[in-house]
C-alpha cells in the first residue's frame, strides 16, 4: 500500500483500534497527530473514517482519521462573510442527533486531558495535551466546551487543533473559565462587593475588558461573571461576589462590565463571553443558606430581581446566562420554562446560551425530586431553557438521556435544536470558525500588563467607604513616629473567594503602611494573644486594628448564622479601645458584619471589602490622607442579625419597630463618609410633554464645603406617591460619581427613562402611571433634599 503524503501515519505496538461511539473502526488509543485540514487532500473526503492494518511482525500501523470538515468555504457555514444565522442554520442541518447532544456537554480539562495538573481545575504550566485521551474521551463527535483547565496559549493551541480535525464538521470547542474579579493567576481586581462601592461604571467597565483581554489571550473565550443576585441576605456566603442589594446599581455595574467583556466584538483577540448569573432570585435564600429556596411572586421577581439581568441582556447583549440551583415557589430555576423561556428569550430576545450551574440539573433529581431519575432530569432541563449541563450528570448518561427522550418523542427535537443553535451561534459570534487559535505572544504583552495593574490599584483607592471619623481622626499624620498594626487581616492581603491569595502583589495593610511611611516604626501584632497585642499598642501613638474575615468564613458555601465579629476579633478589638490610644477600625470582609459596639466605641472605621492585589496601597494610603475616601455602601450594615432583611428599598408597610430595638440600620445603603464635606441644594425636575415617552430630566448642584478636594457619589432616589400595586418606600434611580474642589460647585444631571419608573401592576403588565412623584438627592438613601414632579406618560 502507497502511504500518500494525504495521511499521516502513527504506528504504534499491540493496540486495538476502536472510536467512541462509533461502528467503523480507527485509533482511538494512538497518538493522533494534529493537522490542518485546509492543507489535506483527505479533508475532502467528509464523514470518510478508515483505518488499515499493515502487519509487520507484530507491528500494528494505524491510520487515524482524517480531518473530515468540508474544504474552507466550500460549504455555507464555512464561509465568514455569510449571515451568523445561515452558518448556524447550515451547519446544524448536517449534523446527526449524537453530534448535536455533544455540543451541549461540558467537559473538565485538566483531570481529563492533560500529562500534569496542579489542582483539578488547573493544567500545569509544563503539562502536554494527551491526544489518547481526548480521543478515548471525545471519539469523533466533537466537543461542546471545556472548563477548569486554564490553559496556556499553546496548550490551547493544541487542543483547539485536535478537536477541530476529530470531528466530522470542524467544529471548535468553547473554552470556559473563571473571571470573577480576576482571570487565572492574572491580575487581582477587588471583589465585586468592592468593585460597587466605587459606584463607578467606567471602572467597572474597564475591569470586564481587562479581565477579558487577559482571558482570551490564553484562548479562553468566555468567563462565568458577572454575579447579578442582589446580596439581600447578609448570612449568605456570597455576597462578596455581588454588587449589592439594589437592582438599578447592580443593573449599571453589570451591564458595564458585560460592555467591557465582550467590546464591539467578540470576534476580537481581547474579548470574551460574559455570562450573567446566577439567573434570578439566588440573593435571597431561605436562611441565607447557598442554594436554598427562595420565596417571592413574579411580581417582586419581575420588579426586583430580574432588571439587572435585563440591562445585561437587552443593553449589554450578554451571550451567556447561568441557571442558578434554586427554586422559586416550588418551580426550580432548570425546569423553570417561565423564566428560561418566556422571559429570557421571547421578551428579551436573549441569543446566546444558558448553562446550567454545576450540578442545578442533578438537582432536579436529587434535591428537588421533580424528577424520577437522571434521564427524566436532563430532558426537563433542556425542555425548559437550558442549553448545556455543567457536570450534572457522567456524559455517556446526559447525552443519551437526550438521545432516548427524543427517540420517544418526551423531548422535542425541536427543543435539542434551540439548544444546540444557541451554542453554535455564541462560537461562531466569537469567531471560532474562522480564527480558532490565538497568537502565543500575546499573552505576554496582555498579562497582567501596566495598565491593568493601575486599573485595579484605582478601584482599589475609589471603594475605600469611611463609615465613622470622630473628631476627624483621620487622615493620620505622616509625621505619626509609631504606630502599631493589630489584627489577623494585618499581614495579609485578603482576596476573597474565586481567587488564590498566592496570586499578584499581595500588599498587606501592613506592608502597605511601612512602605508608605519607611521613617515611621510599625510594629504588627497579629492579636491572637490578646494581653501581647495589648502590649503593642502601649508602645504606640495610634493603632490600626486589622479585622473581618477570611476565606473559608465568607465564600461560597460559606454561610453564617453570627454576623459579629468572627473569633476572638471583638474581645481584641475592645481590649485594643481600653488602652486609650487612638483606635481606627480597618475591615476586609465579604458581606456587611454587626459591629454596634464598634460604631459606639471607636472613633474610626473604615470599610475596605477586598481590595485586590494592591489593597494595602490602597488602605495605607486612605488612612494617611493621600486617597479621599469616597466609596459608598452597596449594602445595608444591620445591627444584628434579627433585623434580616434589612434592606433599604422594603414596602412602606414594613415594620422597623422591635421590643428591643428601633429597626434603624447601623449604616444605610449609599452611605459614606470623607475628609471633606458636601452640600445638595437646588433640585429641579423637568417632566417631558404628555405621550412623549421622554426622559425626566433631574438636575441637583453639588458643592464641597470643605477645604480638601474630593469624591462625591451623588445618588438620587425616586417614589411614586400613590400607585396601583405597593412600591418601595424609595428607589435608586440615578448615580454619578464627581470629583470636586475645595468650594467648587457643579451641576449634576440625571435623564431618568420613564420605563425606570414602570410598575408590573395587578394585571401582570408593565405600566408607567400618571401622578404624582418625590424625588431625593443626597450622598446615602438618607438624602432629605427632595421635591415632587407630576408625570403624565
Amino acid at each position: 500500500m502507497n502511504a500518500s503524503s494525504d495521511w499521516d501515519w502513527n504506528c504504534k505496538s499491540g493496540e486495538n483500534t476502536s472510536l467512541p461511539g462509533q461502528g467503523s473502526l480507527a485509533a482511538s488509543g494512538l497518538p493522533w497527530r494534529s493537522f490542518d485540514r485546509r492543507n489535506n487532500s483527505a479533508s475532502r473526503q467528509a464523514g470518510f473514517i478508515t483505518a488499515c492494518l499493515l502487519f509487520c511482525g507484530l507491528l500494528v500501523c494505524s491510520r487515524p482519521a482524517p480531518a473530515f470538515a468540508q474544504k474552507e468555504g466550500s460549504v455555507l457555514y464555512r464561509q465568514a462573510g455569510a449571515p451568523t444565522e445561515q452558518r448556524v442554520d447550515d451547519l446544524l442541518s448536517r449534523m446527526t442527533l449524537e453530534e448535536k447532544v455533544r455540543q451541549l456537554d461540558m467537559y473538565s480539562g485538566a483531570t481529563g486531558i492533560m500529562s500534569a495538573h496542579t489542582d483539578s481545575t488547573h493544567a500545569a504550566p509544563d503539562a502536554v495535551f494527551v491526544s489518547e485521551k481526548a480521543q478515548q474521551l471525545w471519539g469523533a463527535l466533537g466537543v461542546g466546551s471545556i472548563h477548569d483547565l486554564n490553559p496556556t496559549p499553546e496548550q490551547y493551541n493544541a487542543i483547539q487543533k485536535w478537536v477541530i480535525a476529530h470531528n466530522r464538521l470542524g467544529i471548535p470547542a468553547l473554552f470556559i473559565e473563571e473571571g470573577l474579579h480576576g482571570f487565572n493567576n492574572g491580575t487581582v481586581f477587588p471583589a465585586p462587593i468592592g468593585l460597587a462601592a466605587t459606584w463607578d461604571a467606567e471602572i467597572a467597565r474597564e475591569t470586564g475588558a481587562a479581565i477579558a483581554a487577559e482571558a482570551r489571550s490564553t484562548g479562553v473565550d468566555m468567563i462565568l461573571a458577572p454575579v447579578l443576585d442582589l446580596a439581600r441576605d447578609p448570612r449568605w456566603g456570597r455576597v462578596e461576589e455581588d454588587f449589592g442589594e439594589d437592582p438599578y446599581l447592580t443593573g449599571q455595574m453589570g451591564l458595564a462590565y458585560v460592555r467591557g467583556a465582550q467590546g464591539e466584538s467578540l470576534a476580537s483577540d481581547h474579548t470574551v463571553v460574559a455570562e450573567p448569573k446566577h439567573f434570578a432570585g439566588h440573593g435571597s435564600p431561605e436562611g441565607g443558606t447557598n442554594t436554598s429556596p427562595v420565596h417571592m411572586g413574579e411580581r417582586e421577581l419581575r420588579t426586583m430581581m430580574l432588571p439587572p439581568f435585563a440591562e445585561a441582556i437587552r443593553e449589554g447583549h450578554a451571550m451567556g446566562v447561568m441557571a442558578a440551583y434554586h427554586e422559586i415557589d416550588g418551580i426550580p430555576i432548570t425546569d423553570d420554562p417561565l423564566l428560561l423561556k418566556t422571559i429570557l428569550r421571547q421578551e428579551w430576545g436573549f441569543q446566546g446560551f444558558v448553562l446550567s450551574d454545576l450540578g442545578a440539573i442533578e438537582r432536579l433529581y436529587s434535591a428537588h425530586h421533580v424528577a424520577a431519575n437522571p434521564q427524566d432530569a436532563a430532558c426537563m432541563a433542556i425542555r425548559a431553557g437550558v442549553d448545556m449541563q455543567f457536570y450534572d450528570f457522567d456524559h455517556a448518561v446526559f447525552q443519551n438521556a437526550l438521545i432516548d427522550c427524543v427517540h420517544e418523542h418526551t423531548l422535542p427535537l425541536a427543543d435539542v435544536d434551540r439548544a444546540v443553535r444557541s451554542v453554535l451561534r455564541v462560537k461562531f459570534e466569537l469567531g471560532l470558525f474562522d480564527h480558532p487559535f490565538v497568537d502565543p505572544t500575546l499573552q505576554t504583552r496582555v498579562y497582567r500588563s501596566p495598565r491593568h495593574l493601575a486599573l485595579s490599584l484605582e478601584s482599589a483607592r475609589e471603594s475605600m467607604t469611611l463609615l465613622k471619623n470622630e473628631g476627624h481622626l483621620l487622615p493620620l499624620a505622616k509625621s505619626t513616629k509609631r504606630i502599631a498594626v493589630i489584627g489577623p487581616n494585618a499581614a495579609v492581603a485578603r482576596y476573597g473567594d474565586y481567587e488564590d491569595e498566592k496570586n499578584g502583589e499581595r500588599i498587606s495593610i501592613l506592608e502597605g503602611i511601612r512602605d508608605l511611611l519607611p521613617g515611621s516604626t510599625v510594629t504588627f501584632d497579629s492579636g491572637s494573644n490578646i494581653p501581647a497585642a495589648v502590649e503593642t499598642v502601649a508602645q504606640a501613638d495610634v493603632a490600626i486594628v486589622a479585622l473581618g474575615e477570611r476565606q473559608g468564613i465568607s465564600g461560597e458555601g460559606f454561610d453564617r448564622s453570627c454576623l459579629d465579629l468572627p473569633g476572638n476579633q471583638e474581645q481584641l478589638l475592645e481590649a485594643v479601645a481600653g488602652t486609650g490610644k487612638p483606635v481606627v477600625l480597618v475591615l476586609e470582609n465579604g458581606r456587611p458584619l454587626t459591629i454596634d459596639w464598634a460604631e459606639q466605641h471607636v472613633p474610626a472605621i473604615l470599610e475596605a471589602w477586598y481590595p485586590g492585589e494592591f489593597g494595602g496601597k490602597a488602605v495605607a494610603e486612605t488612612l494617611f490622607g493621600d486617597n479621599d475616601p469616597g466609596g459608598k455602601l452597596t449594602i445595608t450594615f444591620p445591627r444584628s442579625v434579627g433585623q434580616i432583611p434589612n434592606f433599604y428599598n422594603a414596602d412602606p408597610s414594613r415594620v422597623w419597630k422591635y421590643v428591643d430595638s428601633s429597626g434603624e440600620p447601623l449604616f444605610p445603603f449609599g452611605f459614606g463618609l470623607s475628609y471633606t464635606s458636601f452640600r445638595y441644594d437646588r433640585l429641579a425636575v423637568e417632566t417631558p410633554a404628555p405621550g412623549s415617552h421622554g426622559d425626566i430630566h433631574v438636575t441637583v448642584d453639588v458643592t464641597n464645603t470643605g477645604d480638601r478636594a474630593g469624591d462625591e457619589v451623588a445618588e438620587l432616589y425616586v417614589r411614586e406617591n400613590v400607585s396601583s400595586v405597593e412600591t418601595p418606600e424609595r428607589a435608586l434611580k440615578g448615580f454619578a460619581r464627581i470629583h470636586l474642589q475645595p468650594g467648587e460647585t457643579r451641576t449634576v444631571t440625571f435623564l431618568v427613562p420613564q420605563r425606570q419608573l414602570a410598575v408590573w401592576n395587578a394585571e401582570k403588565k408593565w405600566v408607567v402611571e400618571a401622578g404624582r412623584y418625590t424625588v431625593w438627592a443626597g450622598g446615602s438613601s438618607r438624602a432629605s433634599l427632595s421635591t415632587e414632579f407630576n408625570l403624565q406618560p
